[in-house]
């Protein structure tokens, strides 16, 4: 049962881990009042999906409550970076085998949630001794913009008003893995090989349905923003895609992934075993033509192309970073 958990809810763990790590504007430095940081051990969806692992992170009034964050986690929060913007040892690992962490802190008195990056910043420098610089320069990236005879695509539905009285999260239903905390919490749902496909519920996304057929993964967005589109389609390129279509608001978006995308995607997160013969290794670094792929044929039909080109990145560089934190 847990081989085939594993196996069918990989992409999509891959992808709702991503909508659960909401990341929160920088503000000036500042220290958590206390802090305690323990190991969580290696990503486990039956676990997740029976509620004994937690992962992502909760902001409650003073309480900071981070589960299951690998370092790059961490660090992505604490700098509000991606992931493609963190330049640091290979022995951080990869989305399923990295070392995690549980993380409980209180934000001091007359701070805020929108300070929690840098008091990570402060806990990252004092527990695990980590040391950065940052650094810009040109990358290659594939520029997401429209092609000739405009966007072809259909506005998301407003969202309904948000209720005087927040109500109380529903406890997860048999079968439903829930990933994240609060407004960032996502529900997923599904079997990939049921036939009926995998739901991923909540988010910044809305509500997003991936199911197989004709040896393709299709995928739909009730509700996703160009920056969201980029970030999703990065997961399964061999390089950053950076949004310069200028398109405002959110929209609703399907995209067909074949095979080989997938298995990029799973190389690139190291979950390559999981997709059978084939999906090991690690991608070859080589630029693969983007006009090949179902991606590509997919944002054609939205009136979007990606094309090659290179643009300055802001990244940070690890200069230093212990595996293990100091003792609580």
């Amino acid at each position: 049962m847990g081989e085939n958990l594993l196996r069918n809810s990989g992409v999509a763990i891959l992808l709702a881990a991503g909508i659960a790590a909401a990341q929160t504007p920088a503000s000036p430095p500042l220290a958590f009042e206390v802090a305690s940081i323990k190991p969580a051990g290696p990503l486990d969806p039956v676990a997740i999906q029976s509620g004994k692992m937690r992962m992502g992170m909760k902001v409650d009034g003073a309480i900071v409550d981070i589960g299951s964050f690998s370092l790059t986690d961490l660090i992505r929060t604490a700098y509000e970076v991606k992931d493609y913007q963190i330049s640091g040892p290979e022995w951080l690992g990869s989305v399923m085998t990295a070392q995690r962490f549980n993380v409980q802190a209180t934000i001091p008195e007359g701070a805020t949630e929108k300070q929690v990056p840098q008091m990570l910043q402060a806990l990252l420098a004092d527990r695990f001794k980590l040391v950065v610089h940052r650094e810009t320069k040109d990358h290659s990236v594939y520029a997401l913009i429209v092609a000739k005879g405009g966007p072809k695509l259909k506005e998301a539905e407003p969202d309904p008003p948000a209720p005087s009285t927040p109500a109380e999260p529903a406890e997860p239903k048999k079968g439903e893995m829930v990933m994240g905390q609060g407004s960032s919490q996502v529900r997923v749902s599904g079997d990939m090989q049921g036939g009926k496909g995998v739901t991923v519920k909540g988010g910044p996304m809305g509500q997003m349905h991936m199911s197989m057929a004709d040896g393709k993964m299709h995928m739909e967005a009730d509700k996703m923003s160009m920056a969201m589109l980029t970030e999703t389609i990065t997961r399964f390129m061999d390089r950053p895609v950076v949004d310069m279509t200028e398109l405002k608001g959110n929209y609703h978006v399907a995209l067909d992934l074949s095979m080989e995308d997938l298995k990029n995607a799973a190389k690139a997160a190291g979950m390559g075993a999981m997709m059978g013969p084939g999906g090991e290794g690690k991608p070859s670094g080589e630029a693969s033509d983007p006009a090949g792929s179902s991606i590509f044929q997919s944002l054609q039909q939205m009136g979007l192309k990606l094309e090659a080109r290179k643009a300055p990145l802001a990244v940070i560089v690890i200069d230093h970073l212990e595996k293990s934190p100091t003792e609580n």
